[in-house]
């Protein structure tokens, strides 16, 4: 074996075993902090006298203080120590997932939330794709984006059992402290030893490029600052897009439950049921949809995403016929989930490089946050006042803004940046923004 060969193997061995750090890390400190804050709802409540609305709004800062903050966060990741922001941002995730055990007050637990989410936006909402992004170039990294978040599925197949057990067995203030540890512990050995960034662009991981007039191109860097972003029509159309991916995702993933229980009296077990699916299914969209992106592209798979996320829509408005249609929802919204796991890490490092990628994508993310939040309060207003046929008939509507507003920042973007690249090729130092 040559040198070369050597160095190639060593490369791609690197690389993969930052991806298997990633996906541990959405495995345990993200899945704990990210997926069983509901198992503790009722524990919390019976024990401390909170209502449903008072402890649900731990859900809302979750989503919102993170999304505020994480222009803030991509931006930090520029001027800092990777392994020990990363360190910082696992500690404050475990620790404050422990200290859920000795908070008493509602507005402890409020502001514990906030803290264990902006750990969780470190290490994963902006710090899992930031890496994914610098270590596997443009024809590999929606797989290994892909691969790591499916880590996140994988890890909820046994905590759900493990929390639910615990809670059970020793109460919620033990579970808390278990889990915070679990994610403190396994937090720490890869951010000091597995995490870091590639040390030059020989140990980028390559994918296979087929179109010889990329490989030609590839390595020309077209990359915006957040300044630039900021100025560009493509990237506010984007944040449109995702505003309305924010209100879709949130009226789809917290009231359907309610809806097939309370509205179409489905039973309990068909419920549980149609969770199991799309847990399934939200595994398998999430590696699929990774390779989608690399081997079909932005463009055809936000089309795509989009026929899966109507039809789930309309499966939804129809489930009061047969049950049968409540288990196709969940399927095809399990099987979307890609669009916003990882659709907009992929477009913001497809799109506008390398150069300010936390910040970029951190500012995206905000629309979607906005958007999740604001779709839940909305979503309750309206079925109020038009019940829940003209309420999911207004979700639809959502839902094809989302992915026309998607497509058109795609496709301008895709237009913008061959000719940026034709303009850099050609010497021309002008940038379009």
């Amino acid at each position: 074996m040559n040198n070369s060969q050597v160095s190639k193997k060593k490369k791609i061995q690197t690389g993969w075993r930052i991806l298997i750090a990633c996906m541990l890390v959405q495995a345990i400190p993200y899945c704990i902090v990210g997926n069983t804050q509901a198992l503790y709802m009722y524990p919390v409540m019976q024990a401390k006298g909170f209502t449903v609305q008072q402890f649900s709004l731990i859900f809302t800062i979750g989503t919102l203080v993170p999304a505020l903050i994480g222009p803030f966060i991509g931006g930090i990741y520029n001027k800092v120590n990777l392994k020990m922001f990363y360190l910082f941002g696992g500690i404050l995730l475990g620790g404050g997932f422990m200290t859920f055990s000795i908070a008493d007050k509602l507005w402890q637990f409020y502001a514990i939330a906030a803290v264990v989410q902006v750990g969780s936006s470190i290490i994963s909402g902006i710090g899992v794709p930031l890496i994914i992004n610098a270590w596997f170039d443009e024809a590999g990294k929606g797989k290994a984006m892909g691969l790591a978040f499916a880590g996140g599925s994988i890890g909820n197949v046994f905590l759900q059992q493990l929390v639910v057990g615990t809670i059970s067995s020793r109460g919620y203030a033990h579970s808390y402290f278990v889990f915070g540890l679990v994610a403190l512990i396994a937090i720490i050995p890869i951010a000091l030893f597995m995490i870091r960034l590639p040390k030059n662009e020989s140990e980028i991981v390559k994918g296979k490029v087929e179109n010889k007039e990329e490989k030609k191109t590839s390595s020309i860097d077209i990359s915006y600052t957040l300044k630039e972003a900021q100025k560009n029509k493509y990237f506010w159309i984007m944040g449109i897009g995702l505003f309305f991916v924010g209100i879709y995702v949130s009226a789809y993933a917290v009231q359907y439950a309610a809806y097939f229980q309370g509205e179409l009296k489905i039973s309990a077990s068909t419920i549980a049921t149609t969770g199991s699916l799309f847990a399934l299914a939200s595994l398998f969209g999430n590696l699929v949809g990774g390779m989608l992106f690399d081997k079909l592209g932005i463009l055809k798979t936000l089309f795509i995403g989009s026929v899966a996320v109507i039809g789930s829509g309309v499966a939804l408005l129809m489930a009061g016929n047969s049950p049968i249609f409540a288990h196709i929802h969940s399927i095809l919204k399990g099987l979307a989930m890609f669009v916003y796991m990882m659709g907009p890490a992929y477009m913001v490092g497809s799109f506008f490089g390398n150069k300010e990628y936390g910040a970029i994508l951190g500012l995206i993310n905000l629309n979607f946050a906005i958007g999740f939040c604001l779709g839940s309060a909305l979503f309750g207003v309206f079925v109020a006042a038009v019940g829940y046929n003209a309420t999911w008939i207004g979700i639809l509507v959502c839902v094809v803004l989302a992915f026309a507003s998607l497509i058109i920042a795609a496709n301008g973007m895709t237009k913008l940046n061959k000719e940026r690249l034709a303009k850099m090729q050609n010497g021309d130092s002008n940038k379009i923004a």
